[in-house]
């Protein structure tokens, strides 16, 4: 017999100011859920939340600035707050970025999960969303990827999301009463379709779609396409692209489903469908309504040829399905950085545009 649990009401979303966190915060806050945030602005802006505001007609209940590693400060936010699920956003996110800095990576992504599951446990919480990626299954082939490919992680990124779900697959074999809804995310793209939010990195973008988004506004002179001589149609790497708010749409819905079973639970979040970069090129210069520049360059290390998903758990096991495709992708992440042209704090602060 399933057990009962009441329906998540009060959720904690770690790195909440993020790209998909602040798309996330307008979804649950739409849907009637208490909000409650940590973020350090690592790769984020505060400004975001006017803008949740904004769309969502309400407040986020707290925002904290927090390292989530800092166990004694990211404790204190659970002895301020009864919260009932955590949807577990906060990390490092670039397979390039990681070879260059594989320890900080490990630190940030295993150690900062680590902290937060300690919290949690000494909390009483013990229903979490989180937060893992397609790269952990590496250069697994061209067809459809499902749940039960093996993992092979071939970046430092790749294998500290896999650390992470061994570490939280361990914690709900030995503890009956956790719930872990891990998403494995297919290249999550796009923006809110009313442009007030988007994807906004720190310095160069390391993700397709937010760096020709700066250079169709003329932020960036041309794109650079890693590797021409990929085992593809068309030489370019093969990606499975998801609309951040259908992205954000699988998590509020994945908190109706804690209790169907406990125990570790993955899913593939995708289209379903591969996309060339050539491909998106393409999409997104009839979005802008201009050619955008390319050139090529050497493969990245890490890179697999392609990754594409197979959806076919997720719809079964809630059914869901995601409603936008790459064309509404390149539209809203068009349309977020010609209203942005330079990105939240400088629309914030209002400079000149030499300024930024």
């Amino acid at each position: 017999m399933a057990r009962f649990e009441p329906l998540p009401s009060t959720v904690l979303v770690t790195g909440g100011a993020g790209f998909i966190g602040s798309h996330a915060c307008v979804e649950l806050l739409d849907h009637g859920y208490e909000v409650i945030v940590v973020d350090d602005y690592s790769n984020s802006a505060p400004q975001v939340f006017a803008r949740v505001e904004r769309l969502a007609g309400r407040f986020v209940g707290a925002v904290y600035e927090l390292d989530i590693r800092d166990h004694q400060a990211l404790s204190a936010v659970f002895d301020r707050h009864s919260v009932d699920a955590v949807i577990h956003l906060g990390g490092f996110k670039s397979v390039s970025e990681s070879a260059r800095r594989p320890v900080d990576y490990y630190d940030t992504n295993v150690g900062g999960t680590l902290s937060l599951v300690r919290s949690m446990q000494e909390h009483g919480v013990h229903r979490l969303v989180y937060s893992s990626s397609c790269s952990v299954y590496g250069d697994a082939g061209s067809g459809p990827l499902d749940e039960t490919t093996p993992a092979r992680p071939a970046s430092p990124y790749a294998a500290s999301k896999w650390l992470c779900e061994q570490i939280l697959a361990d914690v709900c074999h030995h503890r009956p009463d956790y719930t872990v809804l891990c998403l494995r995310y297919f290249n999550p793209a796009g923006a809110h379709p009313s442009g007030l939010l988007g994807e906004d990195p720190r310095g160069t973008p390391d993700n397709l779609l937010p760096f020709m988004a700066q250079v169709a506004v003329g932020r960036r002179e041309r794109l650079r396409v890693f590797g021409d001589d990929y085992a593809t149609p068309d030489g370019t790497a093969v990606r499975d692209y998801l609309h951040v708010m259908d992205t954000v749409e699988a998590h509020r819905v994945a908190l109706d489903h804690f209790a169907d079973a406990p125990g570790m639970h993955v899913y593939n979040l995708g289209l379903g469908k591969g996309t060339s970069v050539l491909e998106v090129v393409a999409a997104f210069s009839e979005a802008c309504g201009r050619p955008v520049p390319y050139e090529f360059a050497p493969r990245r290390p890490g890179d697999a040829a392609a990754l594409v998903a197979d959806v076919t758990a997720v719809s079964r096991a809630w059914g869901w399905s995601p409603t936008r495709d790459l064309t509404d992708m390149c539209r809203d992440a068009w349309r977020f950085q010609r209203l942005n042209p330079h990105g939240y704090e400088c629309s914030a602060r209002r400079p000149e545009p030499k300024d930024c």
